[in-house]
């Protein structure tokens, strides 16, 4: 339950009548319960609030009382999914008094009065904010610190300099709480206003304007064309986004959900891989319509939750699956295709091209929480010195700030995006056929993966923050029973050891191959399977050692890349079909995604973590099974074990443990779960 507190302390344009006649009060508590808000409160001053803190079970809602905006934009900050604590930030100059912002990759990393940031500020504080259920005590906290005058503890080490506290600071009553509650270190995110209007108000000409503002934009126009991002890559939004509102704006008018535009795109995709596999000039070029259109619902399914409001951790979940899937289904298509238009190695391109992705999407998930967790710590960030990360750095930002230039679109561009891959595979699959649409990825893809890899280590080398401590390093290794018993190997640190286990595998493949290639039974190699093993397993001597390098965030990269290398390595030498190799890639690809999901998610790991054996365990068991020379029977039958052990920790997570939930019954150790929605 989500509580709305509407705090008047400190704003005189409180009490100010509105062009309706009533004040600025009494609209907005009448403007969250139109926002969806169900419980309003009133509180005096920031007492009256702690104490009604101290009685919420559910997210908070803080507002001062001289905020003038559309309902959309209280409804947009009630409901927005980037995070549980979030506050609206403004472009208005500041007034006397107003909080200013310092923001990076939409955080909150320091706010107070204005001047203290010494010129930093990229907004100011828009006088509303949503607090999550787990912060509400640093809110309660920074409430009861302002009206003691003391000091916020830890504030110096946050933010440089204590917030301005107490009654007799300056400015209104929730700029010093949300001066207070940043300077406790509480991770918060920024809210920006586009298309529609918020403004602060002192005044009665200020209040007249911002009226006026408002009136004079159409509230539903708007939040339809802020359903598209703003910040989109290039065929998206040149190809896309041009007319997928309409789309959008049509699928709510039918009365169609996130997900079930999601089930759509993924019916769409999945004939588009198989007129793929079929091959023929009219097969392949209506799959790549239909490809393309399924991508356009991939965008619709995204602008029809924004449009509407509709968010949940399972629809967040879906999507991110959902594309992986999808993608990798054409990837099989068109593995199949070339294969049957008589190329040997289609299937061998298709695990290429799925391994190269998922290794990709894996650096790409975790170098956005070294930037996240970079950017809650300012002064790590600012020590570069001038070096050549912080140039690079430097340079990235120029070029992100200069929206539209041809710079900007060629970064967007060369790193390979989904809807670039997209397009590339439906032009590429209907002029020259599955061949060399799977060629093209692969090119493009691997010089992407040299590009960002590149430029990435440079920077985090630079920035030096110890991304793996903050989470479950265990988890998201995916180590099992036997990586938790190796000894630790402190001195060589985790990702050289991963780097060095995933060299067995690469150089058997690469010895399987070329034993293939000359006409020979790769077969004969089943002697160096349990070697490469023993190679493999030498990443397991990293799992206890704390993750806390430079370029420690390459790890579960490394880690993917090691295991999915044997599994193919072990599958060619034990002469697995091709396409059973593809199928229990796939199957350990829906496997790390899921994990991947749930850390930008901020959920718990899946409720059956423990039976997939860790990437250890299960390479172990492939081992054994190319030795032995029936690798094709065991890899299928391990990868329909982890598809039902997939299938069962989704059913669990989002089905049976919130229904439990919901009953008020407890749920087993470790299946904790955020309730979806």
């Amino acid at each position: 339950m989500t509580v709305a507190i509407v705090l008047a302390a400190g704003a005189p344009a409180a009490g100010q009548p509105t062009a309706a006649g009533d004040t600025l009060a009494d609209r907005l508590a009448e403007q969250w319960h139109r926002a969806g808000v169900t419980h309003v409160r009133r509180a005096a001053n920031l007492t009256e609030l702690a104490t009604l803190v101290d009685a919420a079970t559910g997210p908070v809602i803080v507002s001062g009382t001289d905020l003038v905006a559309h309902t959309a934009v209280l409804r947009h900050l009630a409901t927005s999914p980037v995070g549980p604590t979030v506050a609206l930030v403004l472009t208005d100059p500041p007034a006397p008094g107003q909080a200013v912002v310092r923001e990076e990759r939409g955080q909150v990393v320091d706010a107070g009065p204005d001047g203290r940031l010494d010129g930093g500020q990229t907004g100011v504080f828009g006088g509303a904010l949503r607090v999550g259920r787990d912060d509400l005590s640093a809110l309660a906290a920074a409430a009861r610190a302002a009206v003691a005058g003391t000091p916020i503890a830890g504030t110096a080490a946050v933010a440089g300099t204590p917030p301005a506290a107490g009654p007799e600071a300056a400015g209104s009553a929730v700029d010093r709480l949300f001066t207070g509650l940043t300077a406790l270190g509480t991770l918060t995110f920024a809210h920006r206003v586009r298309l529609l209007v918020a403004h602060r108000v002192a005044d009665p000409a200020g209040l007249a304007a911002a009226e006026a503002a408002v009136a004079a934009v159409d509230e539903d126009r708007a939040e339809l064309r802020l359903s598209v991002k703003e910040k989109d890559d290039f065929f998206t939004t040149f190809f896309v986004s041009t007319w997928s509102p309409y789309v959008t704006k049509a699928s709510a008018k039918l009365g169609l959900t996130p997900t079930g535009v999601t089930a759509i795109s993924v019916l769409f995709a999945a004939v588009a891989a198989v007129l793929f596999g079929v091959g023929g000039r009219p097969a392949l070029v209506t799959g790549a319509v239909l490809l393309y259109l399924g991508f356009v619902l991939d965008c619709v399914d995204g602008q029809l939750a924004r449009y509407t409001r509709h968010f949940s951790a399972w629809g967040g979940w879906l999507d991110t699956m959902a594309d992986r899937a999808k993608e990798y289904l054409v990837y099989a298509g068109l593995g199949y295709g070339a294969t049957a238009a008589g190329f040997r190695y289609g299937w061998a391109l298709a695990v290429a091209a799925m391994t190269l992705q998922t290794v990709r999407h894996m650096t790409d998930t975790w170098y956005g929480v070294l930037h996240d967790e970079a950017a809650r710590r300012p002064k790590a960030v600012g020590g570069g010195g001038g070096g050549i990360g912080d140039r690079l750095n430097a340079a990235s930002t120029r070029v992100q700030a200069d929206t539209g230039s041809l710079s900007y679109w060629l970064k967007r561009t060369v790193v390979f995006p989904i809807g670039e891959r997209w397009a590339l595979i439906a032009l590429t699959v209907a002029l020259f056929g599955p061949l060399v649409s799977l060629v093209a990825v692969l090119t493009w893809g691997v010089l992407a993966f040299a590009y960002t890899g590149a430029l990435r280590t440079l920077r985090a080398r630079w920035m030096w923050v110890p991304v793996l401590d903050t989470v479950d390093a265990t988890l998201h290794r995916d180590d099992g029973p036997i990586a938790a018993r190796f000894p630790v190997l402190r001195p060589m640190g985790p990702l050289t050891l991963a780097v060095l286990g995933a060299l067995g595998p690469a150089a058997l493949l690469v010895a399987a191959g070329l034993r293939v290639r000359a006409g020979d039974e790769a077969g004969g190699l089943a002697w160096a399977v349990p070697v490469a093993l023993l190679v493999l397993l030498v990443a397991a001597l990293g799992a206890g050692a704390a993750h806390n390098g430079p370029l420690d965030w390459l790890v579960p990269a490394a880690l993917r890349a090691g295991e999915y290398l044997f599994a193919i390595a072990a599958g060619v030498v034990g002469g697995a079909p091709a396409w059973v190799v593809f199928g229990y890639v796939f199957v350990l690809t829906l496997h790390h995604y899921d994990l991947t999901a749930r850390l930008e998610k901020r959920q718990a790991a899946p409720p059956l973590h423990g039976a997939t054996l860790g990437w250890e365990g299960r390479s172990a068991v492939l081992a054994v099974a190319a030795f032995a020379g029936f690798a094709g029977i065991a890899m299928a039958t391990l990868g329909a074990y982890l598809l039902v052990v997939f299938v069962g920790s989704v059913v669990l997570a989002w089905v049976v443990l919130p229904a439990r939930a919901r009953r008020g019954v407890g749920v087993p150790a470790g299946g904790e779960v955020r309730q979806p929605g």
